[in-house]
């Protein structure tokens, strides 16, 4: 595993960290299996995980937390993040910092993490959805701020909405924000346009998250794949978007190396960035945990083979169902 500075905190993290969605809130969750999955990545050298309250209420939280007990002599580094209390995602547009992050309930579920988590600190909190309108009101800053003196956390994040990169520029220019956690992967190149830069001159650490697309950088989407009702990709792969990301998968193929299955081939190209601090493909299974940290073998992809990924670009906008 290589680690790699993240930001100004200045923590030493495996640049392929775990992203834990999987193992709260999509059908198929085994708490057995995620942790086999969890103790597997640590003795690879992983960590950094993420998770989130709204991962399973709490669910999610509670497995990090009996994982790091389990090591006590092993540093792993734990975010996890505050729910909208509105429970919308994105937040609508205008809507009000009460709506979303009033400083009661930041500090409720900076409290609730804890308990879930079964320890004294987290070591980064993030704003589960972010409007750059709310960049310069007090009252979230003062919340974090005081958890930070009181030592219940240690850094703060933003994990900005899909497709938004430009929307948390603000908000780093208050100096709170130590880390951003951004969608990043072959389709979505737009957060090196203004985002990464801003990041690297304030020492910022990235998180790059949905590395795989939602599924469609791993290969396996049909125009067929279906999920049972109640999952969340059930209604983000609706037709339209389910046959457009297909094309898209099926026009990369030709780019992919002789034996280099495209989930690697996605999770190569996001380290091959260093303005990236770790990248959180979500895994539950011992497979996946396995193939994806081994990534990270210092191997780079060639430069023409970056330039033709380059211009894969896929520009999208915000929309009803894009969450």
């Amino acid at each position: 595993m290589n680690y790699r500075t993240f930001g100004r905190l200045g923590w030493r993290v495996s640049e392929v960290g775990f992203g834990m969605w999987g193992m709260g809130g999509w059908t198929g969750s085994d708490d057995d299996q995620s942790h086999e999955a969890l103790m597997r990545a640590v003795a690879l050298g992983c960590n950094f995980f993420d998770t989130a309250w709204a991962y399973g209420e709490g669910r999610s939280e509670r497995l990090l937390g009996g994982l790091v007990r389990a090591h006590p002599y092993t540093r792993l580094y734990t975010a996890t993040k505050v729910p909208p209390k509105n429970g919308l995602w994105p937040p609508p547009l205008g809507a009000s910092l009460d709506d979303v992050f009033p400083a009661d309930h930041i500090r409720e579920y900076i409290e609730r993490s804890l308990e879930n988590l079964g320890l004294p600190s987290i070591d980064l909190i993030q704003l589960h959805v972010w409007d750059d309108t709310w960049a310069n009101d007090e009252r979230w800053q003062r919340a974090l701020d005081d958890a930070r003196r009181e030592g219940l956390i240690r850094g703060v994040g933003i994990s900005i909405n899909r497709w938004e990169p430009t929307n948390a520029l603000l908000a780093l220019k208050t100096d709170l924000i130590d880390a951003v956690q951004v969608i990043y992967n072959v389709f979505d190149q737009d957060p090196e346009d203004e985002l990464f830069p801003e990041c690297r001159a304030r020492g910022v650490a990235v998180i790059a998250r949905v590395p795989f697309d939602e599924g469609t950088l791993t290969g396996t989407l049909t125009a067929d794949s279906r999920w049972p009702d109640g999952d969340w990709r059930q209604g983000y792969f609706n037709r339209e978007n389910l046959l457009a990301s297909v094309d898209r998968a099926d026009r990369l193929r030709p780019l992919l190396p002789a034996g280099m299955p495209m989930p690697e081939l996605a999770l190569r190209f996001i380290l091959n960035s260093e303005a990236v601090g770790t990248v959180i493909p979500g895994m539950r299974k011992l497979d996946h945990v396995e193939a994806n940290l081994a990534v990270s073998d210092g191997r780079r992809l060639p430069p023409t083979l970056v330039a033709a990924l380059r211009s894969h670009r896929w520009v999208r906008a915000r929309t009803s169902w894009s969450g």
